[in-house]
């Protein structure tokens, strides 16, 4: 008998997503930060920390996600540094998580979607340990 684990197909990490597309790209951005900016809990603090940045936000959010899908590069930005002290919890990383995706699943195929799911996993992980919070942040003495 195969574990459920031996069964998961393992996503590239170093080749270009297939299927993804700049304008792909853009509208799940869009999407998905229209509905981060209506939240409850993560609209107030997105409204507060892009106060009359957010297109700004929004095209640099575009090139991050082009640079993580496409490789193409274009994101030079440092995201723990543009996190912290954000007074960020590990709830609000998974609220964060499941409304991407929850808007992945519905603009995405589903091998795309898996694939933006699994990179913005990543990515909420390495975050949470670089600001430490969350389950797997370093406790130095």
């Amino acid at each position: 008998m195969v574990h459920p684990a031996e069964e998961r197909r393992s996503i590239p990490i170093v080749t270009p997503a297939e299927g993804v597309s700049e304008a792909l790209i853009r509208q799940l951005v869009e999407t998905f930060y229209e509905r981060v900016i209506r939240d409850p809990e993560l609209g107030p603090i997105f409204r507060q920390a892009l106060s009359g940045r957010w297109s700004a936000h929004l095209a640099l959010m575009v090139d991050f996600w082009s640079s993580v899908a496409l490789r193409t590069g274009r994101y030079g930005g440092k995201p723990h540094a543009a996190h912290a002290g954000l007074a960020l919890s590990p709830e609000l990383f998974a609220r964060w998580l499941s409304l991407f995706e929850a808007t992945a699943a519905e603009i995405c195929e589903p091998d795309v979607a898996a694939f933006f799911t699994d990179r913005a996993r990543r990515i909420a992980e390495s975050l949470q340990i670089g600001l430490g919070i969350g389950p797997k942040a370093l406790r130095l003495p």
